[in-house]
């Protein structure tokens, strides 16, 4: 035990050293080159990732228990066309299928999230363990194993049991530390001698935001100025003690890491010159990547989150910030628990210092003092926010080695969607996202950016939250429509798929044949989508039009006999 707590006195030294090390982002460096070619360092891991809400389906089966996004998807008009991940991409029964997808396409790692409640129905492990859930995430970490697929799991993906909701108040009551911890704990312990990387939690940006600010998201609650803080903190909270309880119980037996994936677009100044546009542009990285990722390196939230949320505090009368307050004790514990950082990015914004007045109310928006803009020659193949702007990646990335003394990063989400019911599996706009995304990630590297991987997002087409299946960020389209939810490659699929075997981009000439021959291989797929509708039909056919033509002629026939019967009686 001696030796234990001197490897983590060291291990806090070396994180202290590392963020001492820190040093001032140049915002004025925004070098827009030309592509680069060359290769990732050897070792480097390729993947694609999911969640378990937006794929596995079978919401109701094998006794998991209801999750708030089950609650909140039935609530008419929150999901596009009131979708549901009712069955999604029935994941939940096709493991051999998506894994031997992920085998033809050489990935060295898959993400994937274990829902919550449908390991633990009602939230909590003194309740009910639920093995049958215990058991599908078993198969999945065997059989990515037996293919030589790494299993990068993250522990939350949005999907909180709806119990914990409707008992406490999920993320604003301050007892889901311990519940996460218990829930965390039953992983480590059930999963953790095969699995090697944790991930606490994906995207809380989001979870705080829009499932407590805007309401946007589930629970769906409209808590301004409160309730995104409120959540944070806790999420922060929860993941420090997670870390903890893997460091003290599990680290020495199990041998493996524990991070977080942040989510950030990046922030860029108007106008470079302008020190308040910096400030500005600054400040929105801050509240966005630095409100979670400050506290884990340093110990307590951003400086100016501290500022402007006080300030706004006083000028609304109120008599203590908005913002939460982390004791000394808490700082402590908080401080150093990343042994990697998880980074999920899609998009850049142009930044510019806009002041709103105390009179616009509480907001997080507002407490910014900020606006966003958007250049009209950016590309805009997918969602109506995710802008193709590859030269932000760079910038993101090197900003997160500057403010956090070079910290050990998996990028864990990187993609871009089409727009609404789009068929064609030619995704020529994925290819190009890819190939320049991928590009300034390799030069970030070669500026000593300390990226170990690389995660394209998503495997699948699958649920997008309030978008429900209007949008498409999959590598494989999904015929939602059908009963099997057959797939069929894109050709990013063929593209991503060269990249992973050149571990990069060797040279000019190559890579100008990777679209060629991937667009011609999208085509077949693309003939077998077209006949898909017909298969459909004749699936509907089969199961509908025929039972009930058959029903019908028993009932005529019946008819028929029964007056047969009575003209001889």
């Amino acid at each position: 035990m001696a030796w234990c707590r001197q490897l983590r006195v060291c291990h806090v030294l070396v994180l202290a050293l590392c963020v001492s090390a820190a040093e001032d982002f140049d915002w004025t460096k925004n070098e827009m080159g030309s592509f680069y070619y060359g290769t990732f360092p050897t070792g480097f891991s390729w993947g694609a990732g999911s969640s378990a809400y937006q794929t596995e389906g079978a919401w109701d089966k094998d006794g998991k228990g209801m999750s708030i996004w089950d609650v909140f998807s039935r609530k008419k008009g929150k999901i596009y066309l009131n979708d549901t991940g009712d069955s999604s991409c029935d994941g939940y029964y096709k493991v051999k299928d998506d894994i031997s997808l992920m085998k033809e396409m050489k990935l060295n790692h898959y993400r994937f999230s274990i829902s919550w409640p449908r390991i633990l129905p009602n939230g909590m492990r003194s309740d009910q363990i639920n093995e049958k859930g215990i058991q599908y995430y078993e198969n999945l970490i065997s059989a990515l194993l037996e293919n030589q697929i790494t299993p990068i799991v993250t522990l939350y993906h949005w999907d909180l049991p709806q119990a914990l909701e409707e008992k406490y108040g999920g993320w604003q009551n301050s007892s889901i530390v311990n519940l996460f911890n218990d829930y965390a704990n039953l992983c480590f312990e059930r999963f953790g001698n095969r699995v090697k990387y944790w991930i606490t939690f994906s995207n809380p940006w989001s979870v705080a935001v829009e499932g407590y600010e805007t309401g946007e998201h589930a629970p769906g609650l409209k808590l301004r100025g409160t309730g995104a803080y409120k959540a944070a903190h806790n999420i922060i909270k929860a993941h420090a003690k997670v870390w903890h309880t893997y460091d003290t119980q599990w680290r020495n037996k199990q041998k493996g890491l524990v991070g977080i994936s942040l989510s950030a677009d990046w922030g860029e100044p108007v106008d470079i010159t302008n020190q308040r546009d910096i400030e500005a542009a600054d400040r929105y990285v801050q509240f966005y990547l630095g409100w979670f990722a400050t506290p884990l390196f340093n110990g307590d939230y951003p400086q100016v989150m501290k500022d402007y949320i006080g300030r706004k505090s006083a000028q609304q009368g109120l008599g203590s910030s908005r913002l939460p307050t982390f004791n000394p004790q808490e700082k402590s514990f908080i401080r150093g628990t990343c042994d990697f950082l998880g980074i999920g990015h899609f998009t850049t914004r142009y930044i510019t210092q806009k002041n709103y007045p105390s009179t616009r109310g509480n907001s997080y928006f507002t407490d910014r003092d900020l606006a966003e803009l958007v250049d009209p020659r950016w590309p805009d193949p997918g969602s109506e926010w995710l802008y193709s702007v590859p030269w932000g990646f760079r910038r993101l990335l090197n900003f997160v080695k500057s403010q956090y003394g070079n910290p050990m990063i998996y990028v864990t989400e990187n993609g871009v969607s089409e727009k609404m019911m789009c068929t064609d599996l030619c995704d020529e706009w994925r290819m190009q996202y890819f190939r320049d995304y991928i590009n300034e990630m390799l030069k970030a590297v070669n500026d000593g950016v300390n990226v170990k991987g690389y995660t394209a997002w998503s495997l699948l087409d699958k649920f997008e939250w309030d978008e429900g299946f209007s949008e498409r960020f999959g590598l494989y389209y999904v015929d939602f429509r059908s009963k099997n939810k057959q797939r069929y490659p894109k050709a990013s699929v063929q593209y991503y798929k060269r990249i992973i075997s050149s571990n990069g981009f060797p040279n000019q000439r190559e890579i100008e044949s990777w679209r060629r021959k991937a667009t011609e291989t999208c085509t077949s797929s693309n003939q077998l989508l077209a006949a898909d509708p017909l298969t459909s039909h004749m699936e509907m056919v089969t199961e509908i039009v025929v039972p009930t033509v058959c029903t019908l002629c028993i009932l005529i026939c019946a008819i028929f006999l029964m007056f047969l019967l009575r003209g001889r009686l």
